[in-house]
């Protein structure tokens, strides 16, 4: 299979993964009302999913090592699937948050172990383009999830939402499962990985280490900022779930374009110097839809900003991370995975506080400092690990 055939592929499956990751939000008051719960308690299905979701990153890294990253990707997604179409017959709370843990479980897998296995099979000079193409389409799904779960909710109802995203995946599974075959002699496997060692091995490593804090402030701040945009959108401009959805697509399609272009900013600027433009853009981005107040085109290019500056960022922090160790790489990605969601629910967390005290808008200036602040920090922080990508030492 040829290398951009393959990204595209884990893409889409990330796509839907992502996508399945945000859904719940925006249909929240339709299960509530169907299963005759407040939505207050329904809003234990966004706990049932995420905390597996996180636990799970960190059991799977170790598995695909061992066993095959197609192994595993193809694998989790077929039980993914399966899930999210029973999430479609939960007939109470309980049952449903039972299904949505089970998704969790197992969407754990797609975007660390996706990730390692293009570091496997695609040559560290087209790595970062292949990366940052990933991660686009992966976070377009997300960037669309709630207009897309919205319209099936509104035009169907709650369960055909799931059923739509369980039959997409189903598709996915059965490309990837033809596809993936010829790909296995490229991945690297080791009989002999370990489950904890490798993570100790990494966190004791002075630039493996600053490069994952870098990544856990990146979604504190970055990640923090994207989970309040629909309600900005909301509060400002009073706009449906559909129109909000529209307007999101920015985001999706800036991460996209970032995507497609930082391999070739890397290479010219460095990708310390990388990390850090994305950072300050995502900065600049903060600051305007700060200052976006009743102008819908200001706080769209803001939006439009933060998904270009965060795909530029982390598509390259990313890109760092596959080369610290060949033989655990599925460790290592799985290590990023679970630093950027940790933080981006730390920074979801700490902003419904900063919201319920203050305001939306004290939320972006706050973060937009967070991230200036990062992107100076990183400057030095990130001088070895992007120097010397292959600083950290071999983890069996």
């Amino acid at each position: 299979m040829k290398t951009n055939r393959l990204v595209v592929l884990l893409g889409l499956a990330g796509f839907i993964v992502m996508a399945d990751n945000w859904v719940v939000s925006p249909i929240l008051p339709a299960i509530a009302k169907t299963l005759g719960v407040q939505p207050a308690q329904a809003g234990i299905l966004i706990a049932a999913y995420m905390l597996p979701f996180g636990l799970f990153q960190l059991v799977f890294g170790p598995l695909a090592d061992r066993y095959g990253k197609s192994r595993i990707v193809l694998g989790t997604l077929a039980v993914f699937t399966v899930a999210t179409a029973l999430c479609a017959t939960g007939a109470t709370i309980t049952g449903l948050a039972v299904y949505r843990a089970l998704t969790g479980v197992f969407a754990a897998a797609t975007m660390p172990i996706s990730l390692a296995l293009i570091g496997d099979v695609v040559p560290v000079e087209r790595r970062q383009q292949a990366v940052g193409s990933f991660m686009g389409i992966a976070f377009l799904g997300q960037a669309l999830s709630m207009g897309i779960g919205g319209a099936i909710a509104y035009f169907l109802n709650w369960r055909g939402v799931f059923v739509a995203y369980a039959a997409f995946s189903a598709v996915i599974t059965v490309v990837l499962w033809r596809g993936l075959s010829s790909v296995r002699a490229s991945e690297s496997r080791n009989p002999e990985a370990r489950f904890l060692a490798p993570y100790g091995k990494l966190l004791s490593h002075g630039a493996s280490l600053r490069t994952y804090l870098t990544i856990l402030g990146e979604g504190v701040f970055l990640l923090g900022s994207f989970s309040y945009l629909g309600a900005t959108l909301a509060a400002r401009f009073g706009l449906s779930f559909l129109a909000i959805g529209a307007v999101m697509t920015a985001f999706g399609i800036a991460a996209v374009v970032a995507g497609r272009t930082s391999g070739k900013v890397a290479s010219r600027l460095g990708r310390r110097n990388t990390v850090v433009l994305g950072l300050g853009l995502a900065a600049v981005a903060d600051l305007l839809v700060r200052a976006g107040g009743s102008s819908l085109a200001v706080t769209g290019v803001g939006i439009f900003l933060l998904g270009f500056g965060f795909m530029t960022a982390h598509s390259t922090l990313l890109t760092i991370a596959t080369e610290f160790t060949a033989k655990a790489r599925g460790v290592a990605m799985s290590l990023v995975t679970f630093c950027f969601m940790l933080g981006g629910s730390l920074g979801t967390g700490l902003g419904g506080k900063l919201v319920a005290a203050s305001s939306l808008d004290t939320l972006y200036l706050a973060y937009g400092v967070g991230l200036a602040a990062l992107s100076v920090i990183a400057l030095p922080a990130l001088r070895a690990a992007a120097s010397q990508p292959s600083v950290a030492a071999e983890v069996a």
